[in-house]
C-alpha cells in the first residue's frame, strides 16, 4: 500500500462516504450533483467526476441514467424467509374477530401504524385531485342528482385505463373493463364469475388476508399454493395438483404476480407466459390481482399476465386505492370472456360505481398527472421500505429472516420457528405497537411464526421507537 498523501479526489470520496455511513446520507437518497460537488469543495469537474466513480466503485453509490448518483442500498443481513409446505386439501377460511381488531387498531392515533396496508394521505395528490373533483362538477353537474346508470363505468375513465396498460405494452379491450368499488369488490366479482358456492379455487399462499375473507363469504373452498418470497407463486406445484386428480375440481387460480402482499414476490416475464399457458392447458380461469402493479421500485413497470391471455381467461383486478386515491374507492377489472356475467354481477350487488370519482380520476390521468405522481410515490415507498428494513436488521434478533420487495410497500417477516406472533401482538398492542401476524394470510392458519409490517406511511421517531419496542419484544420471545 502507497504510504503518499490521499489525491484531492480521494479526500473528496472520504468525506461523501463518512456522510453515508454516519447516516447524513440515507440509502436511495441523491448525493449532490457533479457541478454542485465541484462547486462546494472547489475542485474541478473532472475531480468531481473522479471522487462520484470512486464512491461507485466501492458500492457506496449507483448512477441512474439522467437522474445523477444516489447513495446505494444497504446489503441485507439478515436472510429471506423460506417457503412454507401447505397442506394439499381444499378448506373454508375463517378470521373475522382478527381483522376487526386490527381495524381498529389503524383507527386508534396513539398506535404506530405498522398493521394495516395503508399509506400515507399526504403522499397523495390531494389539490390536484380536488381541482379536477371541481372541474367535473362545473362541467357535469348532473353527475350529482342522476342515478349512475352505466354499470360497466365511465366511457372516459376506461378509456385512460385501457391507454394506461397499452403504454405498458398490455392490450386490454374497453368493452371488457368493469369499474368496481375499490380492487376489493373486482375480486368478489371475478370470483363469482368463475365459481360457486362449494367450488374450489387454488390460491396463492401467504396471501392478502382480505381476498381470504372474500371467499369466505362466497362459501368457495381454496387450496393453497406456495409462494417463494421473491420470485412468486410455485407454477411446478400448482402443476403438480392440476395434474392430479383433486386438480379436477379447481376453478381457477388466483395471484398477485408483481409484488404480491404479503411478501412482495414477483412472477418474471417468463413465468408469467408458462402461468397463462398451464391455466390454459388445465381450462381454468386466472384471477390476478395488480393493486401494486404500479408501485415497482427501479427499473420499468412490469407487465401483468393480462398481457399474455389469448383467449380471455385471465380476469385483471386492480384499483386507485394504493396508488392515487385511496378514498374514491374506484377499482377496475378486465373480465375477458366472464364479461356479460360480470356485468350482470356487478348490477345485482351493488350497481354503478359513483361517477363523480370515475371522472375525477379520468380527468387527472388525461392531463398526464399520474404518471408524474408515481414516480413521487415510488420514491417514497422505496425510500420507507429501506428504511423500515434497516430498523428491522438492527431492532430484531439475528435469524430474523426479511423479505426484499421490489415494489409496494410491504415487508414480509418470518421469526423464529418457536415464536407465536398472535401471541406476540397481544403483548405488541399493549405498547403501542401494531402489525398483522402471520396466520391471517393462510387458510389453514401457516405462518404462526411470521408477520407483515407496513411501509405506507415515513418513519416518524415514533414509528421507529415502535420498530425497536417490537424487536425488544421478540428478543425476550427468543
Amino acid at each position: 500500500m502507497s504510504d503518499s498523501a490521499p489525491t484531492l479526489y480521494e479526500i473528496v470520496a472520504t468525506d461523501l462516504a463518512g456522510l453515508i455511513a454516519g447516516g447524513q446520507l440515507q440509502p436511495l437518497e441523491r448525493v449532490p450533483s457533479v457541478r454542485r460537488l465541484a462547486a462546494q469543495h472547489g475542485i474541478s469537474i473532472t475531480t468531481a467526476v473522479a471522487s462520484l466513480r470512486s464512491l461507485e466503485d466501492r458500492g457506496l453509490i449507483e448512477a441512474r441514467p439522467k437522474s445523477g448518483y444516489f447513495v446505494a442500498r444497504r446489503k441485507p443481513q439478515l436472510a429471506e424467509p423460506g417457503a412454507v409446505a401447505v397442506p394439499r386439501g381444499a378448506r373454508l377460511v375463517g378470521a373475522q374477530a382478527m381483522l376487526r381488531r386490527l381495524i381498529e387498531a389503524s383507527l386508534d392515533p396513539q398506535v404506530a401504524r405498522l398493521g394495516q396496508g395503508i399509506p400515507d394521505a399526504a403522499l397523495f395528490p390531494q389539490r390536484a385531485l380536488q381541482r379536477c373533483l371541481v372541474s367535473v362538477a362545473r362541467r357535469a353537474p348532473d353527475l350529482f342528482a342522476a342515478y349512475a346508470l352505466r354499470t360497466e363505468g365511465s366511457p372516459a375513465l376506461r378509456t385512460q385505463i385501457v391507454r394506461h396498460y397499452a403504454h405498458l405494452g398490455a392490450r386490454i379491450d374497453v368493452d371488457e373493463l368493469v369499474v368496481t368499488n375499490g380492487c376489493s369488490e373486482a375480486l368478489h366479482l371475478a370470483v363469482r364469475a368463475v365459481a360457486q358456492p362449494g367450488d374450489t379455487i387454488a390460491v396463492e399462499s401467504p396471501t392478502y388476508f382480505g381476498f381470504l375473507q372474500t371467499v369466505e363469504n362466497l362459501g368457495v373452498k381454496i387450496v393453497e399454493i406456495p409462494v417463494h418470497p421473491r420470485e412468486g407463486l410455485s407454477i411446478e406445484q400448482l402443476r403438480g395438483l392440476l395434474e392430479s386428480r383433486a386438480g379436477r375440481e379447481i376453478r381457477a387460480c388466483v395471484t398477485i404476480p408483481n409484488f404480491s402482499n404479503p411478501t412482495g414476490a414477483s412472477l418474471s416475464v417468463r413465468r408469467k407466459r408458462e402461468l397463462v399457458a398451464l391455466c390454459r392447458e388445465a381450462d381454468i380461469a386466472l384471477i390476478e390481482d395488480d393493486i401494486y402493479g404500479d408501485l415497482q421500485h427501479q427499473g420499468p413497470r412490469p407487465l401483468p399476465c393480462k398481457a399474455f391471455d389469448r383467449d380471455g381467461r385471465v380476469l385483471l383486478c386492480s384499483s386507485f386505492s394504493k396508488s392515487l386515491a385511496p378514498g374514491a374507492r374506484v377499482g377496475f377489472i378486465a373480465a375477458g370472456r366472464y364479461r356479460d356475467s360480470l356485468r350482470a354481477a356487478k348490477q345485482v350487488s351493488t350497481g354503478a360505481t359513483a361517477p363523480l370519482q370515475q371522472e375525477m380520476i379520468a380527468e387527472f390521468m388525461r392531463s398526464g398527472g399520474y404518471e408524474r405522481h408515481l414516480r413521487k410515490l415510488r420514491r417514497a415507498f422505496t425510500q420507507q421500505v429501506e428504511r423500515a428494513s434497516q430498523l428491522v436488521q438492527a431492532a430484531f434478533p439475528a435469524d430474523t429472516r426479511i423479505s426484499r420487495p421490489q415494489g409496494g410497500f410491504v415487508l414480509w417477516i418470518e421469526l423464529a420457528a418457536g415464536i407465536d406472533t398472535l401471541e406476540l401482538y397481544e403483548r405488541a398492542s399493549r405498547v403501542g405497537v401494531d402489525f398483522v401476524p402471520g396466520s391471517l394470510f393462510s387458510a389453514s392458519g401457516r405462518y404462526g411464526n411470521c408477520l407483515r409490517l407496513n411501509c405506507g406511511y415515513p418513519l416518524t421517531p415514533s414509528a421507529e421507537a415502535a420498530i425497536r419496542r417490537l424487536g425488544a419484544l421478540i428478543r425476550k420471545s427468543a
